[in-house]
């Protein structure tokens, strides 16, 4: 995927090799893809990463488990494992703290940084985080289907295809034929099949890992001072969009913006207007 002036670089990271790439100059805004399979940092941000540079230094991981980073996570504690891997990238890289821009899986990591790290965070966009009252009612017919993809009969394109055109977007035809093949080719690496990054809790902890991945458990919320922006597709079939006015009720900064005809994949699907949206918040 090309993009302008765009570099890419491998850093290890607690032992475990984090892949980034990076462009422009500026305040550090690190953007945080989702977790549906085949998912990567710069393919989930095609759509927005050389127009943010104008303005921040912009850098797009791929997630621990995704892309070219190392493959594993630890089920105990998935958002934590992914917010000690991105607060270790910014270590090593020397940044004090950043704006982070997070979508479904990605700003679950987002927000649990912030949690741990509140001073590691200057302000945070969030697009359909996951880990909102995930605890509180049946997974969405959309995240039903994202954790079903490497059970029963295994991964498959059609699997893929079904969940992307029928549950990540609006319309699902807007979504090309060749992304899809790109991320069922990463989703069907061996190491992610023996091993997925998201999958439903199990075990006899699974209960406890449930309530630590659901933000609306963690009274630290409350506290949490960041200035948030919550961006929600208001027809989004994976993470319900009321969640939204769930964290708006407990976090103190914190503005809600429901998207109209746009599902789990604003920044994808609305890019334009979510580049300008992003832009002016972050630079408030």
């Amino acid at each position: 995927m090309s993009i302008e002036n765009m570099i890419e670089k491998t850093i290890t990271v607690n032992g475990k090799s984090i892949f980034y790439a990076e462009s422009g100059e500026g305040p550090v805004v690190v953007l945080l893809h989702g977790g549906g399979p085949g998912a990567s940092g710069v393919s989930n941000y095609s759509r927005n990463i050389e127009d943010l540079a104008e303005s921040f230094r912009v850098i797009v991981p791929d997630l621990p488990g995704y892309g070219q980073s190392s493959k594993g996570v630890d089920q105990a504690d998935p958002f934590g494992y992914l917010a000690n891997a991105i607060r270790g990238l910014l270590d090593a890289l020397d940044i004090d703290s950043a704006h982070l821009v997070g979508n479904s899986y990605g700003g679950a990591c987002a927000l649990r940084l912030a949690l741990d790290s509140p001073n590691r965070v200057d302000r945070m966009v969030l697009m359909g985080p996951g880990g909102i009252g995930t605890t509180r009612g049946l997974p969405t017919p959309g995240l039903q289907s994202l954790l079903s993809y490497y059970t029963g009969t295994g991964p498959s394109r059609q699997k893929l295809e079904n969940f992307i055109r029928q549950y990540l977007v609006y319309e699902g035809e807007s979504v090309p034929s060749d992304l899809i093949d790109l991320r069922y080719e990463a989703s069907i690496d061996p190491v992610v099949v023996a091993d997925p990054p998201l999958r439903r809790p199990s075990g006899k902890d699974a209960l406890k890992t449930m309530w630590r991945m659901d933000f609306t458990r963690d009274n630290r919320l409350e506290t949490l001072a960041t200035p948030t922006l919550v961006i929600w597709g208001a027809a989004d079939k994976v993470n319900r969009p009321s969640g939204g006015k769930l964290l708006a009720e407990r976090m103190p900064n914190c503005d809600v913006l429901t998207v109209a005809k746009t599902g789990h994949w604003v920044q994808w699907e609305r890019a334009d207007f979510f580049n300008d949206i992003t832009r002016a918040f972050l630079n408030a």
